[in-house]
């Protein structure tokens, strides 16, 4: 079972989300904030990463930055699903290996699913 970890501070995208991925079969783990998205990481990586940018205590490219420079994770896949626009994050996107990148109130729970799919295939 391919694992997914949900990185979303806000509870009602969360459940959602979580919701859905388990009904799709996949094996999901959440975190509210960044700090606890990288002990999670560190003790059970994931096979895809789904990650808010604007997090309590650690933000998503803070988060980006610490995995990246580490090798047992700097090749780990990540999907962006945030407010923030796209626009302004192309850099980071890039530079990071941002796979996707999702501007939340643009893409449906059933698009982002499928996209999770195709790429967890």
């Amino acid at each position: 079972m391919k694992k997914i970890l949900l990185v979303e501070d806000d509870l009602f995208i969360l459940d959602i989300y979580a919701h859905q991925f388990k009904k799709e079969g996949y094996e999901v783990s959440v975190a509210t904030d960044g700090q606890m998205a990288l002990e999670i990481i560190k003790n059970n990586c994931p096979d895809l990463l789904i990650l808010d940018i604007g997090l309590p205590k650690i933000d998503g490219w803070e988060v980006l930055k610490i995995l990246r420079d580490d090798l047992k994770t700097k090749n780990l896949r990540v999907i962006v699903m945030s407010n923030n626009d796209q626009k302004e994050s192309a850099e980071n996107i890039t530079r990071f290996g941002v796979l996707k990148y999702f501007l939340k109130i643009e893409h449906t729970t059933d698009e982002i699913v499928k996209q999770v799919r195709a790429i967890l295939k």
